[in-house]
């Protein structure tokens, strides 16, 4: 049966009703932690404040009729845009963390300006244009950043405001430049394609063809048609069980994986069937839902399947993770919308092995996991673990990645799904590819983790996993660990069974396994810490060790994994021990 949308709303509602106890006494600010951003708490607060905004306008806009918290956003937005007042939210400067939440608070105005607008005083109004017209005035992340502007700007507009209409031409020009064709596009001029391109650039062209569709009809059906060649191949990033492939940063947002498909149709852009995009959406947020990603108070953590500060950047304060309401976009939709009479279809079948080029994936698919073999990228600017988040052999749904505690000892590298070379008391992985080819048969790559060593690196999907082969070129006399992926460890149960030439981690839900083809590795078990895998708690990892001498060592091994458990729950019993 599928949702009908009281139950959405009612999904929303049970995230938000937390929330009224944490904002400022002038409720300017959402204060929900003592840990901290970069850019300070202050600004977090904000932060918080303006993202529950991505939910709380769809739902007002779509006939939601719980204002408990319109009292506090009218005031909080007064009081927030106030220079004379103590929670003024602040005057910008260039990369300024509050032009991202200007746009939340934009979206507001532009969805129920007759609640977030039109009640405030002709002073607020005054004092609340100037605030948001400060974004003209500076310079933004040449990124996906750069709609923030153009949202925002809109905005103004909306209400009869100044807007600078220079300011959103030139960041869609910077749209424009960051295209690469299929419906892709970088994160900026950089090789980075990541949940960005959904949850952000496509989702804010999605907004702006929603509402300049009569005034710019052109350029919204480049956006529209984008937006559909996209879909194609997007879909291919979700499993047949409603999880998102883990990769790239971010990974706190969440539910915002999914949120390129609430855009779409909210926007009223059909990039796939209908029933098919809301089976999508109803699997994605009961995953999540199943998850314990809140904490005793019913607080969205920073985290992946489970609180955890050690994956996260150093952009990611207490109330980042509520950038995952953007998924409650469809809110807006009103009760007759066809979305909410069509049932949700089951994923539609996909090709067993397709090559996304744009986004430097081979993608297997098969049931309950996608898996992608990567090779290429590299984010321009050096975010938390990005080695890890990017350049990893493969990435899966079920399995998850690993980001490391420290580089010196090889359990806190927890280097699952790499090449690891221990060298004098360090571990040195795959960073940046010298080269590489992402083809249908396999993926190539040539890189150097550190000086001394190249290597180059084949991938090849089979049907119950892939091959690896690797040529590897060193002057170093070192060790060289060829890992798979992580396992969840349930400290009782699960079995370790380690020998010449493979390594297997099981249990009576699955098993992870490391197998040499050729070579001469031992198979060793990585694990013991805590908290380095996206997905479980205590993870073991099978690996290969070689000994690697002066010249040249060729490696040849297949890599397998299944996960028997139809639902992951970490720590409800059905892959984990209560510990």
């Amino acid at each position: 049966m599928s949702k009908s949308k009281q139950q959405w709303e009612q999904i929303f509602l049970a995230m938000a009703e937390p929330l009224k106890s944490h904002y400022s006494e002038g409720k300017a600010r959402l204060e929900l932690g003592a840990t901290a951003a970069g850019y300070g708490n202050k600004i977090a607060g904000m932060e918080g404040f303006s993202r529950v905004l991505w939910g709380l306008a769809p739902y007002w806009a779509g006939g939601g009729t719980d204002e408990s918290l319109l009292g506090v956003y009218q005031e909080g937005m007064k009081n927030g845009t106030d220079p004379e007042h103590k929670e003024f939210w602040g005057h910008l400067h260039d990369k300024d963390q509050r032009m991202v939440e200007m746009a939340a608070l934009s979206l507001g105005i532009l969805l129920v300006p007759e609640k977030l607008w039109e009640p405030l005083s002709e002073e607020t109004k005054k004092n609340f244009a100037a605030w948001l017209n400060e974004i003209n005035q500076y310079k933004l992340v040449e990124n996906n950043w750069q709609f923030f502007n153009t949202i925002t700007n809109l905005a103004l507009k909306s209400v009869g405001e100044e807007y600078s209409k220079e300011c959103m031409q030139r960041a869609i020009d910077y749209y424009e430049s960051f295209y690469i064709g299929n419906g892709w596009y970088g994160d900026g001029v950089r090789p980075q394609k990541d949940y960005y391109v959904s949850f952000a650039i496509h989702y804010y062209c999605l907004l702006y063809a929603k509402f300049m569709r009569a005034e710019e009809p052109e350029r919204c059906r480049k956006y529209e048609e984008r937006a559909k060649e996209f879909a194609k191949t997007f879909l291919y990033w979700f499993d047949d069980e409603g999880k998102a492939l883990p990769f790239g940063r971010s990974q706190t947002y969440r539910f915002a994986q999914a949120a390129f498909f609430s855009a779409s149709v909210f926007a009223g852009v059909e990039v796939l069937p209908l029933p098919v995009i809301k089976g999508v959406m109803e699997r994605h947020i009961d995953y999540w839902m199943r998850q314990p990603i809140f904490d005793n108070g019913h607080v969205l953590t920073v985290g992946y399947a489970y609180p955890n500060l050690n994956m996260s950047e150093t952009y990611n304060a207490t109330g980042s993770p509520y950038w995952a309401c953007k998924l409650f976009l469809i809110l807006a939709l009103p009760k007759k919308h066809p979305f909410w009479s069509v049932e949700a279809a089951p994923m539609p079948r996909l090709e067993p092995v397709f090559v996304i080029p744009e986004c430097n994936m081979l993608i297997q698919h098969r049931k309950g996991e996608v898996t992608a073999l990567t090779a290429g990228q590299y984010p321009v600017v050096e975010h938390t673990h990005c080695a890890e988040k990017y350049a990893k052999f493969a990435y899966s749904s079920v399995f998850g990645f690993s980001v490391p505690r420290s580089y010196e000892k090889l359990n806190e590298t927890a280097p699952d799904s790499m090449l690891a070379f221990r060298v004098h008391g360090m571990t040195f992985v795959r960073r940046k590819c010298e080269e590489y080819r992402v083809e249908r048969e396999g993926v190539y790559a040539r890189w150097i983790p550190l000086e001394g060593i190249e290597v180059e690196t084949w991938l090849y999907p089979e049907e119950t996993g892939h091959r690896r082969k690797h040529r590897i070129v060193s002057r170093i006399a070192c060790e060289a660990y060829d890992c798979g992926f992580s396992y969840p460890n349930r400290l009782e149960g699960t079995k370790k069974e380690e020998g010449e030439g493979f390594a297997r981690i099981s249990d009576q839900n699955g098993f992870s396994q490391v197998v040499q083809r050729t070579g001469a590795g031992e198979g060793t078990a990585i694990g013991g810490v805590s908290n380095v895998n996206l997905i479980f708690p205590n993870a073991l990892i099978p690996s290969l060790r070689y000994r690697i001498e002066p010249g040249v060592t060729e490696v040849e091994s297949e890599v397998q994994a299944e996960l028997l458990v139809k639902h992951i729950v970490v720590g409800k019993g059905e892959c984990y021990d209560e510990l």
